[in-house]
């Protein structure tokens, strides 16, 4: 719970609560709780649950108001604030009172910085799948990659998160054919980075979007994948399999092998 969007809270829960096999959590966000019948409200959703739980609602909030945070610490849940955690020994490291001030973390605080993400945003999706501007010459990196092998959701979460302009190229049969790099590619060999994925991870993803097609069959898949790896070492293109790692991840095994620039949220 958040006197904002909640997107800390989540992040962090959801990051704790992942090392702990065998347990299942049902997730609720309670974001903008910004006053006290709010607080109050979110107090009777917390006992609620706990009288119908043989186990205690765990609570991630990130309050910062302190009345609002006593409110929902009355509550029967196991009650984790983040800023306990954290500011208290900041304040006691820096000597100096935190501001309190809600919404820092997610806010419009730095114009400059959203700006960027926004204009990221619309050239990776201007730019998708070998889009018709092809403004490759402004990209900071151009992903290559076989049909859903996760060039797009890439793409768009380096935009939103570090404003780094990502563009997207699909390696299609008439390029898997040639030995040639893509025409189209072969002035930023140097911002290309290649994605690949399991066989059969690829055919399971093909076949929701097109079942029983020769796109999603297994000879198809098991060729495309095999052509795009032969293509990266043929020309020497930096590439990650992306079969067991998360968007985040994705991006990060990115920035990193690109040296690229971070645009942190504000």
């Amino acid at each position: 719970m958040s006197d904002q969007t909640g997107v800390t809270a989540e992040t962090l829960g959801h990051s704790l609560l992942t090392q702990f096999d065998g347990q299942n959590f049902r997730q609720v966000t309670l974001p903008f709780i910004d006053n006290l019948d709010k607080a109050k409200e979110a107090v009777k959703k917390i006992n609620v649950a706990a009288a119908n739980s043989a186990a205690k609602p765990i609570v991630f909030s990130t309050m910062v108001q302190d009345d609002f945070r006593a409110v929902i610490k009355e509550s029967n849940g196991l009650h984790l604030d983040i800023f306990d955690v954290f500011l208290e020994p900041l304040e006691q490291e820096l000597k100096q009172k935190s501001t309190h001030t809600a919404g820092r973390a997610h806010g419009m605080s730095d114009i400059e910085g959203y700006m960027k993400r926004i204009e990221a945003t619309n050239f990776a999706l201007a730019n998708d799948d070998g889009g018709i501007s092809r403004n490759y010459d402004k990209a900071d990196v151009i992903l290559v990659g076989v049909s859903r092998s996760g060039k797009t959701p890439s793409c768009l979460y380096l935009a939103l998160q570090f404003g780094i302009r990502a563009a997207n190229y699909p390696i299609t049969e008439e390029d898997m054919e040639s030995e040639q790099l893509p025409l189209p590619l072969q002035p930023f060999r140097d911002r290309l980075y290649g994605l690949t994925t399991d066989l059969n991870r690829l055919v399971n993803i093909r076949r929701v979007r097109r079942p029983n097609s020769p796109y999603s069959s297994l000879k198809q898949c098991r060729y495309e994948l095999r052509a795009a790896e032969e293509m990266y070492r043929r020309h020497q293109i930096r590439y990650i399999n992306t079969a067991e790692m998360s968007v985040e991840e994705i991006a990060a095994h990115i920035i990193r092998d690109n040296d690229l620039h971070r645009t942190e949220l504000p």
